[in-house]
């Protein structure tokens, strides 16, 4: 149905050279103030009021378009960000590399960005890194320098709510009817400037289910070493777009794909090379898991997906240091330490979270193991996580089943049920008393005669 009313689109404003923009009025699109944040629609008022000119950009426009309901709306203006201070109380300024104003409603914040040019040596406003990235990019311009400016075609989409227009500079409106995500401009140019947009073109065609345009896909593979010049922290958020989305299991497979996982889970995907038809089911459950929790808006946390990717590379180094010599319990704690460091230096994981990781990891030989004390473990605040981990690695282990079985069970249970439970396994493993009264005498020294 889209497809129809875009190509329907098309017959009556055919698509325009890249040196002319198409401008659709009214009756010819399906942007509606209906369909987007009062608040965003306040924005652009006040600015338009101000003499500014200003458009609703980006994904609102292009996700209205494909008939979906955005929940963020981005502006782009040619308004400094200090005049767009100045206009509301409030606004902050944030970023250095990209100075963007935050219109904050509660809740809701309204992103709003002037418009951008591109870079000239002379210009004292831009900079970028000897690999090609830009380190700094507030060089400012018109509507149409702008457009150029943006990423993928889709996203520079212009919405006036004074004149009610869609405004198209770069053919996205007809990648939208073909499906597709293009770069504009050169693309290993535009990589170098800033390679999370090969994680973004993976995401976008994941969510929206596009496909990559060949000569924007063809690079990332080749430029996925750029990936380094991102900082840690910046991939950690970039992550959670990736993987928190609703998209996991696609996004995945499409990061592997374009060799973009390397950059972001290296020891991951090591492990999956060494050993995938083990590996795999339980990643792929995991995946296919936490989507499921995204459509049904159920809390979802980082913690637990990374807590799966790094659980063989933690018991591969757990091994390691068993036989170098330490002891079971010592290695086992040493490995999840220096599984995550390691994983920090591609993406930083926040303390609060890799505690979580941490005692996933720890309640799983206790689960494994249940006993006469099993009942306490269900007063630990991280066993349901604890649990959901040792039920998905249970459905690609057949041999964790049974134990799986048994706490799904013992939960259900009453208070009597989940003891009769736990005595039946006392009477199955009775444990070992030590007669420490006869080890006391025995070291006791004879008194001199």
């Amino acid at each position: 149905m889209i497809n129809r009313f875009i190509n329907k689109l098309f017959k009556r404003a055919p698509v325009a050279s890249a040196a002319a923009a198409v401008t659709l009025p009214r009756e010819q699109h399906t942007v509606s103030r209906k369909l987007i944040s009062v608040n965003a629609l306040k924005v652009l008022s006040r600015l338009h009021r101000a003499g500014f000119e200003a458009y609703l950009v980006g994904g609102g426009v292009r996700d209205i378009l494909l008939g979906l309901h955005p929940k963020d709306f981005d502006i782009a203006t040619s308004a400094k960000p200090e005049e767009i201070k100045q206009l509301f109380r409030n606004c902050r300024i944030i970023g250095r590399r990209f100075r963007l104003a935050h219109i904050m409603f509660g809740r809701e914040t309204i992103e709003v960005a002037t418009f951008r040019a591109s870079h000239d040596d002379a210009n004292p406003h831009g900079q970028q890194h000897e690999s090609g990235m830009l380190v700094r990019d507030n060089v400012y311009g018109s509507l149409e320098d702008d457009a150029l400016r943006r990423d993928f075609t889709i996203n520079a989409l212009y919405y006036s709510n004074a004149d009610f227009t869609v405004r198209d500079f770069t053919g996205g409106l007809e990648d939208l009817a073909a499906r597709q995500l293009r770069l504009i401009g050169d693309p290993e140019t535009r990589y170098r400037e800033d390679p999370v947009r090969m994680l973004r073109a993976v995401r976008l065609a994941t969510k929206l289910g596009l496909t990559i345009e060949p000569g924007t896909a063809a690079p990332i593979a080749k430029l996925a070493d750029l990936m380094k010049n991102v900082s840690a922290a910046r991939l950690w958020d970039e992550s959670h777009k990736l993987l928190l989305a609703g998209h996991a299991f696609d996004t995945f497979v499409a990061l592997r794909q374009h060799r973009l996982l390397q950059a972001l889970f290296p020891a991951t995907l090591q492990a999956l090379e060494q050993n995938e038809a083990a590996l795999w089911p339980f990643i792929a459950a995991a995946l296919n898991s936490t989507d499921q929790r995204a459509r049904q808006d159920k809390p979802i946390t980082p913690a637990f997906l990374y807590a799966v990717f790094l659980w063989q590379p933690m018991r591969d180094r757990q091994q390691q240091l068993h036989e170098q010599g330490a002891s079971h319990n010592d290695a086992y704690h040493k490995a999840m330490g220096q599984t995550l460091a390691e994983q920090s230096k591609f993406i930083s994981i926040p303390k609060r979270f890799s505690l979580v990781i941490r005692d996933i990891w720890s309640l799983q030989p206790r689960l494994e193991q249940p006993n006469h004390k099993s009942f306490r473990l269900l007063e630990h605040a991280k066993f349901r996580a604890a649990y959901d981990f040792l039920v998905l690695r249970a459905e690609a282990d057949e041999s964790l089943a049974t134990t799986a079985s048994w706490w799904t069970r013992f939960q259900e249970a009453s208070p009597e049920g989940q003891r009769a439970m736990t005595q039946a396994i006392a009477k199955k493993h009775p444990r070992r008393r030590r007669n420490f009264k006869k080890r006391r005498s025995a070291q006791k020294p004879a008194k001199p005669s």
